[in-house]
């Protein structure tokens, strides 16, 4: 028993379905121009069963063609031209079997080459090629994407003369929306209705991207199985990608059965190489279009993707030249050697303006700042510690956050939607912009959940659409949904930030090199004013001795000539402070502990030997003792001392 529901339509193999649709028919040859595969009603088309050309050189077209036609000779130049510049002639061949018009095209295969037949006559009697180039400037002459998508439906309606027109967007989700519709007066309109991305999965997108144009002639008909004389291989294993005829998923036909659709015919839109949407034509009756006219169709679909492209650049230049703007203007703000977070949050601009939002916040060294509506920082630092294990690279957005972070649907008027950035893994440091919940109501063509039904069989068959009644619903928990320009945005404020760091690093480099040669100068120069100060000093310390040996000297001239020695010692030591000062984080202090009075006491002595004046008295109470290098202790009070006896010599207080 087959189950088959939506949720495994994304693993349908279709693009191998081992079947073509039955108003046509295939024959694949493979490098040797020899034919490996081809449908099962090739007797109704050549008169002449599978069995009487599988393994046969393609020669064996030409015997079975009107005597005229020369098949064989258009695949071989098609082979030719294949292994020469790996190009395959574009545009149908128009050949005669049995006394019936057929349209050869081929198509390549991987190792093979598809040779498709199938018939000119067409449902539509008209010249479309005329049709079209009439409508074209009809169709351009809106500049509203709005109108010109309902211009255009119409247009395509006028011209292909099928019951229905839509033109169908796909949202970033996958699922697809009708945004435009030309119609009979009789039929109920579709305009507006959501349908899931189940209903067109994946891979079936993927293919529109490959083939601009997808017929199907009669959903009622059985598919041709394609049967080979490859030993190992079926029919299946051929891969039908490029192929015009390609049988329909039965989940599809199912699908379009449903909805009691016999005939559809679908143009792809793109918009910059990706599925923009398609022009989705639907009968009540078969339909046949030959491949001509289907290809002056897809010329609809190619002007109006270049428009559409147009008009969507058009707009994302006008954002980006706002945010452009914005970002230039931070720019200039972190060249002004401010602190990076001063420069994206303290000015008039700031760097939640370079995106729309409500609010945004920046974790920066370990620092958060937030602008605008956020949400408290509590929940802030627990969103950034799960983003941490959540992004695999510098960027994540979601227009439903709660749907990865639950704690979200409590902050979902502030924080339904999230970008976020990341500056430094190694740091974790972050920019967040936020986006409020935006309810949005959507009415499902069905309800989108119920996939599969039981028959009276008990099978289980496909039924998404059964019945086609509107089923609405309100999307919640969902913000505004983030484009790439906001996601560029951030990167190229990212690197500008970066940027900043890496010079400010540099600068701060740069400084310490020169506080290096400072330093290397400082020492040179403390060094030889040392030197010279020395100099002198020894001789007085020499004199001071000569004079003591030499000379019978008064107690009291000693006790100067021994006073003058202890100064010099103590100015040498002076000196070589100074040259240790200028080493300072360089070298460490020799602390210990200081005998305040001791010290005080010889000072004092000193200073009134020096003084000239003789009502100089100096008071010293009891004193602490105290920590420190004892030298540069020292100097500090003959300083202090100092300057006091100096200026106060000048006063005229007794």
């Amino acid at each position: 028993m087959l189950h088959v529901d939506l949720t495994n339509c994304d693993n349908e193999p279709i693009r191998i379905p081992g079947r073509v649709q039955s108003h046509g028919f295939l024959i694949a040859v493979d490098q040797d121009l020899k034919i490996c595969f081809c449908s099962e009603n090739t007797d109704t088309f050549l008169g002449e069963a599978p069995g009487a050309l599988l393994g046969k050189p393609v020669d064996v077209l030409n015997s079975i063609g009107d005597q005229e036609e020369d098949m064989a000779g258009i695949i071989r130049r098609a082979a030719q031209l294949r292994k020469r510049d790996n190009t395959i002639p574009t545009g149908a061949h128009r050949v005669m079997i049995k006394g019936q018009a057929l349209n050869l095209v081929i198509n390549p295969a991987e190792d093979y080459l598809l040779a498709e037949f199938e018939p000119e006559d067409s449902s539509l009697d008209a010249d479309l090629q005329q049709m079209v180039g009439r409508s074209l400037s009809e169709i351009l002459a809106d500049k509203q994407l709005d109108k010109l998508l309902t211009n255009t439906a119409e247009q395509v309606r006028r011209i292909t003369r099928y019951d229905r027109v839509m033109v169908y967007k796909f949202h970033t989700d996958g699922h697809g929306e009708v945004v435009a519709e030309a119609k009979n007066d009789t039929l109920e309109s579709w305009l507006g209705l959501h349908y899931p991305a189940s209903d067109i999965p994946r891979q079936a997108r993927d293919l529109y991207k490959h083939n601009l144009v997808r017929l199907i002639a009669d959903v009622n008909t059985e598919p041709a199985a394609i049967v080979t004389n490859l030993n190992g291989q079926t029919g299946a294993s051929l891969d039908l990608t490029s192929s015009m005829l390609r049988a329909v998923s039965p989940i599809h036909i199912q699908y379009l059965k449903n909805m009691e659709v016999a005939s559809s015919f679908s143009v792809s839109i793109r918009d910059q190489g990706e599925l923009w949407g398609l022009i989705a034509c639907h009968s009540y009756s078969p339909r046949f279009i030959n491949f001509n006219q289907r290809e002056s169709a897809k010329l609809v679909g190619q002007v109006l993707s270049s428009a559409i492209s147009f008009r969507q650049q058009e707009e994302d230049q006008q954002k980006a030249t706002r945010s452009r703007t914005v970002v230039e203007q931070l720019t200039r703000n972190l060249l002004r050697n401010t602190p990076v977070e001063e420069a994206l949050i303290k000015y008039d601009v700031t760097f939640a303006d370079a995106i729309e939002s409500t609010g945004a916040a920046l974790l920066f060294e370990n620092q958060l700042y937030t602008i605008g509506k956020t949400p408290e920082n509590d929940f802030i630092e627990r969103l950034i510690t799960w983003l941490e294990d959540k992004m695999e690279s510098s960027i994540y957005a979601t227009s439903n956050l709660s749907a990865d972070f639950p704690d979200a649907a409590e902050h979902k008027g502030m924080a339904s939607g999230l970008l976020a950035c990341r500056l430094s893994r190694e740091l974790d440091e972050y920019m967040l912009w936020f986006r409020p919940e935006v309810i949005t109501h959507v009415t499902w063509a069905g309800n989108p959940e119920k996939n599969i039904e039981v028959d009276s069989r008990g099978m289980q068959i496909i039924s998404p659409r059964n019945s086609f009644e509107a089923w609405s619903q309100d999307v919640k928990y969902t913000s505004a949904p983030w484009s790439k320009h906001d996601t560029d945005t951030a990167l190229l404020l990212k690197d500008e930030i970066n940027y900043s760091i890496s010079r400010k690093a540099t600068e701060l480099r740069i400084l310490n090199e020169k506080l290096r040669e400072a330093y290397a100068e400082l020492d040179s120069f403390s060094y030889t004013i040392s030197h010279d100060l020395k100099n002198p000093l020894t001789a007085i310390k020499s004199y001071s001795q000569l004079i003591v040996r030499r000379f019978e000297l008064p107690e009291q001239v000693k006790t100067m000539v021994e006073r003058i020695e202890g100064n010099v010692v103590k100015m040498q030591d002076m000196i070589d402070e100074v040259l240790n000062y200028s080493k300072i984080g360089q070298a460490k202090l020799r602390v210990k502990a200081i005998n305040m009075q001791k010290l005080l006491d010889e000072l004092r002595r000193d200073m009134i030997i020096a003084s000239d004046n003789p009502n100089l008295r100096l008071e010293i109470k009891e004193t602490p003792e105290v920590h420190g290098d004892e030298t540069m202790v020292l100097q500090v009070f003959s300083n202090l001392v100092g300057n006091a006896v100096k200026y106060s010599g000048k006063s005229d207080i007794p």
